[in-house]
């Protein structure tokens, strides 16, 4: 069986790397991007299994942009999205649901949470496909 492909869209390098140091003990295949402009390139050339979305970050885009466009891209609108964001704030949470994360965590977050929720969705994103 081949490895998921995780996307983590960060724009702090040690966040980045503690979240790939949380998910690099399972089977995955991780790549990184350090904004969502380099992160939506990335999408169109790997089309992951999974998205660890920052919502916000430098560039043309934010989160809840990016996730906004893949969740209205037919191609991509199956990919399970992961906010991973400081903002948490209800209106914060409600936006990046609005705009299609299938789930909204805020930082700091337990790594434990983070893999089950990883796994959670890809298990549930396979069922679908399958069916």
């Amino acid at each position: 069986m081949s490895k998921y492909k995780i996307l983590i869209i960060e724009d702090q390098q040690d966040v980045r790397k503690l979240i790939r140091f949380t998910l690099d003990f399972e089977e995955y295949e991780l790549h990184e991007a350090p904004d969502a402009d380099v992160g939506h390139k990335i999408i169109q050339d790997i089309k992951p299994d999974l998205i660890v979305l920052d919502v916000m970050m430098p560039g043309d885009m934010d989160g809840y942009g990016l996730c906004d466009n893949l969740k209205s891209t037919p191609e991509y609108e199956s990919i399970p999205v992961i906010m991973l964001t400081a903002r948490g704030q209800l209106s914060d949470r409600e936006a990046g649901l609005r705009a299609g994360a299938d789930v909204y965590m805020v930082k700091p977050f337990s790594p434990i949470k983070l893999v089950d929720v990883v796994d959670n969705l890809l298990k549930s994103a396979k069922a679908v496909a399958t069916s």
